[in-house]
């Protein structure tokens, strides 16, 4: 049994995370309806906070709130709302590393790797969508003769959208959602995970440090009774989801009941395809430890990797190379790599599902695997060869340090393993033959796929990002993601 220790680094904790509270119409709340969370170091497994939750009350509250700041901020010149966006970016940019710190205590990112890149892309997807602000237009349709009508679309925003954000990486999700909801003139309530409110509260507060009126941004952390309440306001005009495919299937059941459009980006269970041809020095590190990235908790990590059976030996042993030599601890350590899971229940979940692959001969195992000794959340980093496609360890989204590899002989086999999934988030391909990416891309199911990716491979927020089957619908980032909160009216006016 591996042992981590990480206790050198966590004397640090307690002051680098803001104060747990509401945020209700600019107002911070603390006495809430739906009591309190213990917040747990998942690298000690210790209290470090107790979170106040919302309840039906607070989300009415929070709903009254943004829908009086949509009096002003959607009717707002939109030169104005851009002028305030871009000083909220700069904002943002200033405390980037303010983000990274609270990474490691909020869910525990490892400081050295993910954590310091949260920071970035959050002031980066802000600066984009506020310079979307007033570019925003409606068309002008063609009249053919003299007596027909004059026809043209006016942009409208929605009025007030739920964010309900996903625990894995909580800003990003917040860059990904909130800023284009601001752009186009809609206003927000956002409920982050009761595990994860830490960073939406810094969103917050540097909203409202740049300017941005009370009420445009409220934060009610809540438990899933919480998300019920926001999903069913009827003063909620459209909801924005990252998570599970099941808690999906809940939220999109209760905006039925108001045909009240959502919007998901849901799990995935990406496949990486690696050939032959490409040069084994530069790609196996990348893919090795970028599946591994964040523990394993990212919904678009490669967590499949499909090798040509020329170089397939090589690439296992080399795999198992990198991760053995992946550094496993104190996510405040910035030598760490790979830090602990969320939670207790999603250490036992994950290492349940390594002892059950291991068990039924869904694949070799050929490291890791074995449990680890510590008071955090901590699971070892595991690879599987010859994995069977169709087995859970293939088909399920893990959510954890576990990458499972399988041969394949020809393209047509890679794409056919690739898109033997329920899944459709992101699809990689590593190759040097251009003509071979061109057949590829274009077959392989999945929202967004990634050619001879750099060391950072995030969606940039001018790339709709987005998923098809059960890695949801509707896009982020770009003028998609923008226009996933516009209202298009028609106008037609008659010639008198």
């Amino acid at each position: 049994m591996v042992t981590v220790d990480v206790k050198l680094h966590q004397d640090r904790a307690e002051h680098d995370l803001p104060q747990p509270r509401l945020v209700i119409g600019g107002k911070d709340i603390s006495d809430t309806s739906g009591g309190l969370y213990e917040h747990r170091n998942p690298a000690t497994g210790l209290v470090q906070a107790y979170i106040p939750l919302a309840g039906a009350a607070e989300v009415d509250r929070a709903v009254a709130a943004a829908r009086r700041a949509f009096e002003v901020w959607g009717t707002m010149r939109p030169a104005e709302r851009r002028r305030l966006l871009t000083r909220f970016a700069q904002l943002l940019r200033d405390h980037i590393a303010d983000f990274a710190a609270i990474c490691p205590l909020e869910n525990g990112v490892c400081i050295g790797g993910w954590a310091e890149n949260v920071g970035p892309h959050v002031a980066e997807w802000t600066e984009y969508y506020a310079g979307w602000a007033d570019k925003i237009e409606g068309m002008v349709g063609a009249a053919y003769s003299p007596h027909e009508n004059v026809e043209y679309t006016i942009a409208e925003p929605y009025g007030v959208i739920g964010h309900i954000i996903t625990w894995n990486s909580p800003a990003l999700s917040l860059a990904m959602k909130v800023p284009p909801s601001l752009a186009a003139g809609n206003t927000v309530v956002i409920k982050p995970a009761e595990s994860t409110p830490f960073s939406a509260l810094l969103f917050a507060d540097l909203a409202r440090e740049a300017g941005i009126p009370d009420g445009v941004i409220n934060v009610v952390t809540g438990l899933g009774d919480a998300g019920a309440a926001l999903v069913t306001h009827p003063g909620v005009d459209k909801i924005s989801f990252t998570g599970g495919p099941a808690t999906a299937r809940r939220i999109m059941a209760d905006a039925a009941l108001s045909l009240k459009p959502v919007v998901f980006e849901l799990g995935g269970k990406s496949a990486n395809l690696l050939f032959a041809d490409t040069d084994l020095d530069t790609v196996v590190p990348y893919c090795a430890a970028f599946a591994m990235s964040n523990t394993g908790q990212g919904c678009a990590l490669p967590t499949r990797l499909l090798v040509e059976r020329p170089v397939y030996d090589e690439v296992v042993a080399r795999v198992t190379g990198v991760v053995a030599h992946l550094p496993v601890g104190d996510p405040l350590d910035p030598t760490t790599y790979i830090g602990p899971l969320i939670d207790e229940a999603a250490r036992d979940r994950v290492q349940g599902m390594i002892d059950k692959a291991v068990e039924g001969g869904a694949g070799r195992l050929v490291f890791g695997g074995e449990r680890i000794d510590s008071d955090g959340y901590f699971v070892s980093p595991t690879v599987f060869a010859d994995v069977d496609n169709r087995s859970d360890l293939a088909q399920q989204e893990i959510f954890g340090p576990v990458l499972a590899i399988t041969p394949f002989d020809t393209e047509d086999e890679a794409v056919a393993l690739a898109n033997d999934s329920e899944y459709g988030l992101s699809a990689y391909i590593q190759t040097r033959d251009i003509a071979r990416v061109n057949r590829l891309v274009p077959r392989l199911k999945a929202g967004t796929v990634y050619v001879n990716p750099g060391p950072n491979p995030i969606t940039s927020p001018a790339t709709p990002f987005g998923g098809v089957g059960l890695s949801g619908f509707g896009r982020e980032g770009g003028k998609a993601g923008l226009e996933e909160f516009i209202n298009v009216k028609g106008v037609g006016i008659g010639r008198v």
